[in-house]
């Protein structure tokens, strides 16, 4: 059985949480590799909605078990609302968290709003949950683990000497109120009880249900472009989202991994600071705003809009190795008279040939546009590929060959049933046969 990741292709939000849902009948179990409770996956059944953060949307299978792997940082009062959400789902038996995934701690959330507001005009446009200094932690080797709540001591120890730096970075440095070790301790304790009971080496577990012959759905947060080593430096989040995360952030092997599915809006979205190339700020843009409902799952925050962006998505196919291309929210251009496509960017007179390094440079490039009609019409309720209109399909064609992989699934609208899905694709077969 095909062992797959499924990653963004953008700026993140491009509608992940849906086509895991959709796909996941065909794996055994999905694991989340990287990211916070700052990412949000967003999944209608029928008149039920779930915005889940932090623990996998293959989690509204009932039958499925879900993993949250070492990559991912968990902040346990979240984990705990999203837990008390899904009691109908009887999940205990179902999910599974890493012992070795870092603690998002009060401090770290302290720190980050901080540095923020100290930052003003230049600020990295963080979601101030503490996901970046928990991951900085973890890089200076001084983070507290989900496995550390099994012994207290050894908790508040870590808890007292990190929090001694924190303190001083936020009476001396930021002017803050510093925080009560002994409240902080008392919080977290009373937590574990809820928590332990999911922590095991989920390393361990995925390759001992790949040695069985389960398969495995890896499920990433954000995005390509919103990727720490390969995206828009420094706009950027603080862990790997790309598809090359999947292994670090689980402890499964590259030779395990057998093909990577990209998901792409049909137009552009990202939230927060940063270059955006073919972003919209007229009447357009509040166009694809207001009927893509572009508003933050996890924050409520208005997403930045523009046109599709080829040299974005084709960078993300070359950095994932991906092997075809979900587009979701094609619904939302149904009524533009006309759409663009971003083929290119140029600078002082000359075609970039490669995604550029420098966010001074990207925000200094002007797109090149190719210009296709519009379809007017309704596109939600259609099941079959030849039956969108001429103009949609044109459009996704041309998507298609500029970014160099096939396209398989395009979501029409919010409803799993909103999809339409060319199972003929030889690369779709391979992975979700």
């Amino acid at each position: 059985m095909p062992n797959v990741v499924v990653v963004g292709t953008q700026w993140g939000d491009e509608g992940k949480g849906k086509i895991v849902h959709l796909i996941t009948d065909r794996f055994d179990i999905v694991a989340r590799y990287q990211g916070g409770h700052n990412a949000g996956h967003t999944v209608i059944i029928q008149d039920d909605k779930y915005i889940l953060h932090l623990i996998p949307s293959g989690i509204l299978h009932p039958e499925k078990v879900c993993v949250i792997g070492n990559g991912v940082v968990v902040d346990p009062v979240a984990l705990e609302k999203e837990l008390e959400m899904l009691k109908d789902f009887e999940v205990k038996d179902r999910l599974f968290i890493s012992d070795r995934s870092h603690l998002i701690m009060p401090y770290h959330r302290a720190v980050e709003a901080a540095e923020e507001n100290r930052l003003a005009e230049g600020r990295i446009g963080t979601t101030s949950r503490g996901i970046g200094p928990c991951y900085e932690d973890k890089v200076g080797r001084r983070g507290i683990r989900l496995g550390d709540l099994s012994y207290p001591e050894l908790f508040r120890a870590k808890l007292e000497t990190n929090l001694a730096l924190k303190n001083e970075i936020l009476i001396h440095l930021y002017k803050a109120e510093p925080l009560d070790a002994e409240q902080i301790y008392v919080s977290y304790m009373k937590l574990a009880p809820q928590i332990l009971p999911l922590v095991t080496d989920t390393a361990e577990y995925l390759n001992g249900a790949i040695r069985s012959g389960k398969s495995i759905l890896f499920e990433g947060a954000q995005g390509t472009l919103l990727d720490l080593d390969h995206g828009t430096y420094p706009y950027v989040t603080s862990s790997n989202a790309t598809a090359g995360g999947a292994c670090i952030g689980t402890g499964v092997g590259p030779g395990a991994i057998d093909g990577t599915i990209g998901i792409a809006k049909a137009y552009t979205t990202r939230v927060g600071e940063g270059p955006f190339p073919t972003e919209l700020t007229g009447q357009i843009g509040e166009h694809l705003q207001s009927k893509g409902a572009e508003f933050g799952a996890s924050t409520g925050r208005p997403r930045r809009c523009g046109w599709f962006d080829a040299v974005v998505v084709r960078y993300a196919c070359l950095i994932n190795n991906l092997d075809t291309l979900v587009v979701t929210k094609l619904d939302v251009l149904d009524e533009l008279d006309e759409i663009k496509i971003c083929v290119g960017y140029e600078r002082e007179g000359k075609i970039l040939d490669r995604f550029p390094m420098q966010m001074s440079v990207l925000e200094e490039v002007t797109p090149t546009y190719e210009t296709y009609p519009g379809w007017k019409t309704d596109t939600s309720k259609i099941q079959d590929y030849q039956d969108l209109p001429k103009a949609a399909r044109d459009y996704l064609d041309r998507i298609s060959k500029l970014i160099k992989t096939d396209i398989s699934i395009i979501s029409i609208g919010p409803e799993r049933d909103e999809t339409i899905i060319l199972e003929e694709s030889p690369r779709l077969q391979k992975l979700v046969h």
